[in-house]
């Protein structure tokens, strides 16, 4: 197994396996891992350009029972914190995101005991009667799971009538690590890894796209990431022809400030730019069937993130109006739409605003700065 041959099939665009994936990680100069993602890039995204998004982090509930040990944003059923969002907050929250650009939300939240499938229809439902024009990136695969569980349903069932109330597409969270090992330790209170994989299969074959996620820097092996990225390509590969299926891959780093993790278990996030860079480059090289990559700069900051697109990613993600569960756990950094697109600039691109289906936008005319705190 010779890092020069691996990296040869890998500019074919060949599936590389697991076994050759962690050889690459522990053996391939990262500036031959940054060369070789790059070029990727440029064959997969030919335009060039960063694109970006502007959309609003918003949680219908904090309530959750799945006892994740990376969270501090739940909180359990009858905590004097514990809230559900009613239509007067998404009514102001929606007017704001408008106004700062943004044409969507990301509407996700804890596994509420009592809240099933018609909670979330009606949801749905009433913020596009009333702001046709949003796009609802909405829920996971562990909300999906946990709110089929409620309804002693299937999984097609649950996501064709959230589908039909007006759900656009599925994020790829709660993916953390795809292997139960992993699970068991961190969120065992959320689905397996098959569920996570079998529930974004059902999603591709009813046409809803997906975007899929890693969360690494705590409990799993190496081995254990390069699984993890195997099992999105094989998801990837068997969608329909006419589906677009995962339309990004977005890793980042666990986020340790105050998690029971961390307090109880000991476990710090040790991760470096470097090694952020090098499993942004191995994402690119083990994903030649998704198309975007993009650098969590919310996790890693501008700097590492702006190397990044250097190394495989050609997407910088949202400049998140509003973002509640990773900063909980420690995430300090923000952008607003002038500054994100200065980042992408400096670091030698073009920015491009987008949807959530990767297709350009034209900055609104009339768009107002949010005003953030650094």
């Amino acid at each position: 197994m010779e890092v020069p041959d691996l990296l040869a099939r890998a500019l074919n665009f060949e599936f590389l396996t697991v076994e050759e994936g962690v050889h690459l990680y522990h053996n391939a100069p990262l500036t031959d891992l940054m060369f070789v993602a790059n070029e990727l890039r440029k064959k997969q995204v030919p335009h060039g350009k960063v694109t970006w998004q502007i959309d609003r982090n918003v949680n219908t509930t904090n309530v959750c029972i799945a006892n994740c040990k990376f969270c501090n944003f739940f909180r359990i059923p009858g905590h004097a914190d514990a809230y559900i969002t009613d239509m007067s907050v998404y009514r102001k929250k929606i007017s704001e995101t408008l106004k700062y650009g943004g044409d969507q939300l990301l509407l996700q939240g804890g596994h509420h005991p009592e809240l099933g499938l018609q909670f979330y229809i009606d949801t749905f439902s009433q913020i596009k009667a009333e702001f046709p024009d949003i796009r609802l990136h909405a829920l996971g695969p562990p909300e999906i799971a946990h709110i089929t569980k409620l309804e002693k349903s299937t999984h097609r069932e649950v996501l064709q009538a959230l589908q039909n109330a007006g759900l656009d597409s599925l994020p790829g969270a709660g993916a953390e690590i795809l292997t139960d090992r992993v699970r068991r330790l961190i969120s065992k209170g959320k689905c397996g890894s098959k569920e996570w994989l079998d529930i974004m299969h059902e999603a591709h074959k009813l046409n809803i796209t997906t975007s899929a996620t890693m969360m690494f820097g705590h409990v799993e092996t190496i081995e254990e990431r390069f699984q993890h990225l195997a099992s999105i390509r094989e998801v990837q590969s068997r969608k329909p022809a006419d589906a677009k299926g995962f339309l990004a891959f977005i890793p980042w780093t666990f986020q340790d400030v105050d998690t029971l993790l961390t307090r109880i278990r000991g476990v710090h996030n040790l991760t470096t730019p470097d090694e952020y860079i090098r499993m942004i480059s191995l994402s690119r090289i083990m994903l030649p069937n998704v198309k975007n990559i993009q650098a969590s700069w919310l996790t890693v900051g501008k700097q590492t993130a702006s190397i990044c697109l250097h190394s495989g990613a050609n997407d910088f993600g949202s400049i998140m109006i509003e973002e509640n569960v990773v900063s909980a756990a420690g995430a300090p950094h923000r952008f607003t739409y002038r500054t994100i697109q200065d980042a992408i600039r400096e670091a030698g691109f073009e920015p491009q605003l987008r949807n959530q289906q990767y297709e350009w936008r034209a900055i609104p005319e009339m768009i107002e700065e949010q005003v953030i705190n650094y």
